[in-house]
């Protein structure tokens, strides 16, 4: 890719993301940090336990202070105070080698990826095998190219087949490639391959962990064994709980039928047999139409921007808000999602002051019923086909936190 295609992907990028967080550049705010949980990890208290020897315990707080890791201190003395531990649990070198390396991934991983926190990203899996002459090749390339079109980022598995096409669509510019070691040869296609952010895994477990923590939607092609695994993951993540809902998108080739026989398989069985919900459906999509695969993501971004957990309750963030009959519609058809109490607007929580790229957004809260992410994905495509109107969630002044 030229200089010239690269300065004009940035610009795009940059129009599309300041779009996407109501005209403020979330690159302004690189204080601001991704919780793929919805507020999950945020909420975990920053303690510090003990090795049981309290001399030992100052010495590492003597530690930490001089390294002097600013407000992230006891997390750091915590971590540390953990693998002191380890030390005396008489695990045998197998076990403490694999802490280790994982941890050493995961750290590699984020480093690579938090320079590009504000920007939305999308996780794209399907076959290594796929040939260039084949139509889910084709597919894959061009979903890429109108994903980077319309200000994402991609990220890939780094191999060939339908991972090199959408990295190949994206731009080397515009995409990440989280390699997997083997013990048969796998290198990095050729349009990530030498990219600083081209990041080489020895474990699937932290791998998909990235995949995961640092995307805003899924597209999954035609694969085998590993994008089955990939799209159950992200599925049970969300479904669960564990993950924030998010686009999932199961794309074919046109006049394709490997998602439909997945589905049809999902209903035969799965749902036959009570083993998932009739609302589980509604968490993903399929279709043999790139661009109805790019507008299914775009579109869950239209008016909503996120949400956030905050003990019993969950915080809606919007672009545009909801009118006064947007929110009488969500009280009458969506009354099985709360707990108590009803649909509400609300101001900006001082949980939520970490995120200072979204102080004024309008905003709905109330008292979730938990698991039910399919009825809560409803609930956002609901909040992205509410019509315009004099909105009762509006904009909410930066002074007015609560």
């Amino acid at each position: 890719m030229n200089k010239g295609k690269n300065d004009s992907t940035r610009a795009i990028r940059h129009r599309k993301r300041r779009q996407s967080h109501g005209g403020v550049d979330p690159s302004e705010h690189l204080e601001d940090e991704r919780d793929f949980t919805g507020g999950a990890i945020f909420s975990l208290p920053k303690t510090v336990g003990s090795t049981g020897d309290k001399e030992l315990d100052a010495k590492v707080h003597e530690l930490v202070a001089e390294w002097d890791c600013g407000s992230v201190n006891p997390l750091i003395e915590e971590m540390i105070i953990t693998a002191l531990r380890l030390g005396k649990d008489n695990l045998g070198d197998a076990d403490l080698k694999l802490f280790n390396r994982a941890l050493k991934e995961m750290r590699a991983g984020s480093k690579v990826f938090a320079p590009y926190a504000a920007e939305r990203k999308i996780s794209v899996f399907g076959s290594a095998r796929t040939r260039p002459d084949q139509p889910e090749y084709e597919a894959a390339r061009r979903f890429g190219e109108r994903m980077s079109e319309e200000g994402f980022m991609t990220i890939t598995g780094a191999g060939d087949g339908i991972m090199g096409a959408a990295q190949l669509g994206g731009g080397r510019d515009n995409g990440f490639g989280l390699n997997i070691k083997l013990p048969f040869e796998q290198s990095a296609n050729e349009t990530i391959v030498g990219d600083p952010k081209l990041v080489s895994y020895n474990y699937f477990f932290t791998r998909k962990l990235a995949f995961v923590k640092e995307a805003d939607a899924v597209a999954l092609f035609p694969g085998g064994f590993g994008t089955m695994d990939e799209g159950f993951e992200v599925m049970t993540l969300i479904q669960t709980g564990k993950a924030s809902v998010f686009p999932i998108v199961m794309v074919d080739a046109p006049g394709g039928s490997y998602w439909k026989t997945f589905v049809q398989f999902l209903r035969e069985h799965l749902l036959r047999l009570g083993l998932i919900s009739p609302e589980d459906f509604y968490l993903f999509k399929v279709t043999d139409s790139v661009e109805e695969a790019v507008q299914e993501v775009l579109h869950f971004y239209s008016n909503f921007h996120s949400y956030r957990f905050i003990r019993d309750i969950i915080v809606i963030r919007m672009h545009l808000g909801l009118s006064d009959d947007d929110i009488a519609a969500l009280n009458r058809d969506f009354a099985d999602l709360l707990v108590s109490g009803q649909f509400s607007c609300c101001e900006m929580h001082p949980e939520e002051a970490n995120e200072t790229h979204l102080f004024g957004m309008p905003r709905l809260s109330f008292k979730v019923k938990r698991g039910k992410a399919g009825r809560l994905r409803q609930l956002i495509d609901f909040i992205n086909d509410a019509g315009p109107g004099d909105p009762s969630c509006r904009m909410k002044s930066e002074s007015k936190i609560i």
